[in-house]
């Protein structure tokens, strides 16, 4: 595909993802499920940084669209199922990936207005208000939906569980510890006692306090580099100046000792001149 073609298609697709709801899709798929985004702290540090990492992860990647909290719909209602008010599927991970779709805001994620992709890979961060039955039919909607890989965390036990797909089923990940993602390439841990992802170079995700402290101790860290460079660089025109002025007194020394010496011969001279001059 040229280049022209590739801007022109992200392009259309942007201006598809923005442009405004009809009164109609706003009415049948809503941009809110009304539910807030966390329950807690806890909850909510692990989703930002599962977001914004894999986001940085993918940055240079055009292709793939991360997002936190949006809401998903699989499928469009026909007239038909409107007017026999059939239920639409929706769900809203805490975070989900598409691979091979543009980067930008939506409103919400309409699988038919996105070349019918579904996210391959979703997170769900579990809360005190969080049911059973609500974790069940999350599972079955991901699993019907064509979700490759589902990631479960409860904070509360420190369990992390994982779900991959073969074939029409997601089937449960036998251990977790030290998993990678076929898709992302991340690697899982939870054996710190607390939900940790790795990119592929080993690297841990940082929630946006601890990038923001590694940046400042990284900024501390060169200023006092330099500083110390500043004080070496003292220290050697300390060390290059002793020694010229080392060198300097040694010149003066010996042109003093030129002289006394060139004084002396004169003196020599002068005594050898008054003995000849005394001699009959």
């Amino acid at each position: 595909m040229g280049s022209n073609v590739l801007t022109l298609f992200f392009f259309e697709a942007m201006v598809q993802q923005l442009s405004p709801p009809s009164l109609e899709d706003e009415f049948l798929y809503p941009e809110s499920d009304g539910k807030p985004l966390a329950d807690n702290t806890i909850q909510f540090r692990l989703i930002t940084t599962i977001q914004g990492g894999l986001d940085a992860l993918f940055q240079d990647r055009e292709d793939v669209f991360v997002a936190g909290d949006l809401l998903w719909y699989p499928v469009k209602l026909s007239p038909q199922q409107v007017r026999d008010k059939e239920k639409v599927p929706q769900q809203a991970p805490d975070v989900m990936v598409v691979i091979g779709r543009p980067k930008g805001d939506r409103r919400s994620y309409k699988q038919w207005e996105e070349e019918n992709i579904a996210p391959q890979v979703a997170f769900e961060i579990l809360s005190k208000s969080n049911k059973r039955k609500e974790m069940e039919d999350k599972l079955k909607f991901y699993q019907t939906y064509g979700v490759e890989e589902y990631y479960l965390y409860d904070p509360k036990k420190n369990r992390l569980q994982g779900w991959l797909r073969r074939g029409e089923k997601l089937e449960e990940i036998s251990s977790m510890e030290g998993w990678t993602s076929p898709r992302l390439g991340v690697r899982f841990s939870s054996a710190g006692g607390d939900f940790a992802l790795f990119r592929p170079n080993g690297e841990r995700f940082s929630s946006y306090v601890e990038i923001v402290e590694q940046r400042d101790r990284e900024r501390l860290a060169k200023e006092r580099e330099k500083q110390r460079a500043i004080v070496a660089e003292n220290e050697r025109d300390r060390e290059r100046e002793e020694k010229e002025r080392e060198r300097q007194e040694k010149e003066l020394e010996k042109q003093r000792a030129d002289r006394a010496e060139s004084e002396l011969q004169k003196l020599r001279a002068q005594l050898q001149q008054l003995k000849s001059d005394r001699l009959p």
